[in-house]
């Protein structure tokens, strides 16, 4: 049975993919569970980082399983599968923790995507990225015509979503798509997450939402964010407050 599973590594949350089957293809339970699992993640103050893993060593995700979405009227397919995936991932993008995904094996459509909507990748040496969702009739629906345009070159995403072509992890890495290649990319992810996890949580989070900020992803909000976290800090709303509780005049001291 197809799931995600949460595994505490000390103040690390490991998300495991668990498809092999159908090579941990997502299918609608796993999104759900995904979703559920990052609203825990992001209010659970122990958790200091992710790491987003996957079964076996064949393939890391080959993205949506067919079967979740293959008898979906248009309507369902764009209004609920598609979307769904999409506000998900998103959610993931935009999780204040630090993100790695280790590509242990292939990571094809919405496997792609979500590798994406991660932080940082590292992937293993034999493993491959691509968008094939032409071949079975469809388009990338969970940001892969988007996120990925952020984050790779034109012409290499052009290559999978046009051509079917695979990407190999040598060029992965040289285009900066991934931070490492190797035979144990759980290590080099291990390694990475030592270091995150020894820096301020606060100062991540905010590095984070201003990084994103300055790329676009979800612009608008993280700068209302940012603004309202500054003004959290001020004596005037502290004053403002008190003031409407107390049902007075506030007092604002400009602080």
């Amino acid at each position: 049975m197809s799931a995600i599973h949460l595994i505490r590594l000390g103040n690390v949350v490991e998300l495991c993919l668990d498809n092999p089957a159908q090579m941990n293809a997502i299918s609608a339970p796993m999104l759900g569970q995904l979703a559920a699992y990052l609203e825990v993640i992001d209010r659970d103050t122990t958790i200091a980082a992710v790491m987003l893993t996957a079964t076996g060593d064949r393939a890391f995700c080959t993205g949506a399983d067919i079967n979740g979405w293959g008898d979906l009227s248009p309507a369902e397919f764009a209004r609920h599968w598609v979307r769904d995936g999409h506000r998900i991932f998103d959610r993931l993008a935009r999780l204040g923790k630090p993100t790695i995904a280790v590509l242990n094996g292939h990571a094809f459509g919405g496997g792609l995507e979500l590798a994406a909507a991660c932080d940082v990748r590292v992937m293993a040496t034999g493993a491959s990225l691509a968008l094939p969702e032409a071949g079975v009739g469809i388009v990338p629906g969970w940001s892969g015509t988007q996120r990925l345009m952020r984050l790779m070159p034109e012409a290499m995403v052009k290559e999978m979503a046009l051509f079917g072509q695979r990407i190999k992890s040598d060029r992965a890495l040289a285009c900066g798509f991934v931070a490492a290649v190797g035979d144990d990319p759980r290590a080099s992810a291990l390694a990475l997450l030592e270091r995150a996890v020894a820096l301020s949580p606060r100062a991540i989070e905010i590095s984070k939402s201003m990084i994103h900020a300055a790329q676009g992803e979800d612009r608008a909000a993280m700068v209302e964010a940012l603004g309202s976290a500054a003004i959290a800090a001020s004596t005037d709303r502290d004053e403002g407050v008190a003031s409407f509780r107390e049902k007075r005049k506030p007092e604002f001291s400009g602080n």
